[in-house]
């Protein structure tokens, strides 16, 4: 298919190109001592992570670790209540540590294994992150430490003990807003004092060069499961596809499924409490260009042409970027960015659980609450949801704020 100029049947071998850029977003802006080490993390996955040897070790993790293929279930009692257009949700709440990141933390702590190093660092906002990785360092006997801002740590305590019984050394970030982009600040900088032993294992499709690369290869599991599942469940393609987006990792992967199909295609950010700054975090509707954290996107700027505060009610959505990859995404219009508020947010997290018995974790929620206005204004048709992860985390929280509605 080709969409706007750009041949789909080989978009992923054209982009990003060798420097890491998808059209004019991407690139890796670092240090000179910190080029040193993406060169390596990329020398290492064009040779490591391509040879038959890993790709069956992460094929045989996939399978009897994690529980993949996870599936796609129909949502028959929702889809019922509200009209005729038939939902379903892709469930990576079903991986193995309730969400879709351990797909890329495998691969990453297994990449980590091969290149010899001893420690993973990562970053975390809702946790989720946090937990996969370090389940995965448990798993391959690696070190590890996660960064998380001490605003997300209180709202966030269940994946907080989950990390520490998991080994995990979870390091609190007191400065800034202490939320989500803090928490990566600190954790580059730590990984530029630990290189030669560590590797850095973003949370997301993000970062400099080859890290959205790296993510999006490792979460297109997702939409190569959803598109077969879909197809042979009702024998054609769903008329829309739906995921969160933040930093945009699960999208990405599922996305990257459907993108050479006539399939519309929806990511949905987070509109917070309303459009004013510091209210929302949602980059790719309200952001301009800019560069932040090693890579050129869309992003949200204060007065002075830094990084904004942001707040989302989903502490894994609350970042003032998006990926470049969905950055080059919309300027194509390949894929509709919209948004979505937190009541309406909220009213899908306990829609969900009541109709179908599936708890979703809020970041998923957005995604939900997007399907389930489209399933309104449509007269017929499908929409398969990328239900990203699982809510456990997010009850305490909920309860507290919300109540039981």
């Amino acid at each position: 298919m080709i969409y706007n100029g750009i041949d789909f049947d080989t978009y992923f071998k054209n982009y990003p190109d060798q420097n890491g850029y998808f059209g004019k977003y991407g690139g890796c802006f670092v240090s000179e001592e910190l080029t040193k080490a993406m060169q390596e993390i990329t020398e290492a996955y064009f040779t490591i992570a391509q040879s038959r040897q890993f790709i069956a070790e992460l094929r045989r993790i996939r399978k009897e670790f994690q529980g993949r293929p996870t599936p796609v279930s129909h949502l028959e009692r929702l889809s019922r209540k509200l009209g005729n257009v038939q939902l379903y949700a892709k469930r990576e709440d079903l991986n193995h540590s309730g969400a879709h990141k351990l797909n890329h933390c495998m691969g990453e702590a297994l990449l980590a294994k091969y290149m010899g190093k001893k420690k993973v660092i990562a970053e975390t906002g809702a946790g989720q992150h946090g937990v996969a990785l370090a389940t995965a360092a448990a798993y391959f006997g690696l070190e590890c430490d996660i960064y998380m801002g001490s605003v997300d740590i209180k709202k966030q305590a269940p994946n907080v003990a989950r990390m520490k019984i998991l080994g995990a050394n979870v390091v609190e970030v007191t400065h800034g807003l202490q939320t989500l982009k803090e928490a990566v600040d600190a954790a580059f900088e730590a990984y530029a004092n630990e290189y030669h032993d560590a590797i850095y294992c973003i949370g997301s499709v993000l970062g400099p060069h080859p890290f959205p690369l790296i993510v999006r290869d490792f979460q297109h599991v997702v939409g190569e499961e959803a598109r077969e599942q879909f197809t042979e469940m009702t024998g054609h393609l769903p008329d829309a596809i739906v995921a969160c987006v933040g930093g945009g990792s699960n999208a990405a992967g599922f996305f990257s499924g459907f993108l050479n199909d006539p399939v519309e295609i929806y990511g949905i950010e987070p509109l917070g409490r309303g459009p004013k700054l510091g209210d929302h975090a949602a980059s790719l509707k309200y952001g301009t260009e800019g560069v932040m954290h090693g890579f050129n996107s869309i992003m949200l700027k204060d007065e002075n042409g830094d990084p904004a505060p942001v707040y989302s009610v989903a502490s894994g959505l609350d970042y003032p970027s998006s990926g470049p990859e969905h950055a080059f995404l919309q300027e194509m219009g390949r894929v509709k960015y919209d948004v979505i508020n937190d009541e309406e947010t909220i009213d899908a997290f306990f829609e969900l659980a009541r109709m179908e018995g599936i708890i979703p974790a809020i970041e998923s929620a957005h995604a939900v609450a997007y399907g389930m206005k489209l399933a309104k204004q449509m007269s017929h048709g499908s929409v398969l949801i990328n239900l990203s992860g699982r809510g456990d985390k997010d009850m305490d929280y909920v309860i507290e704020h919300y109540g039981i509605r």
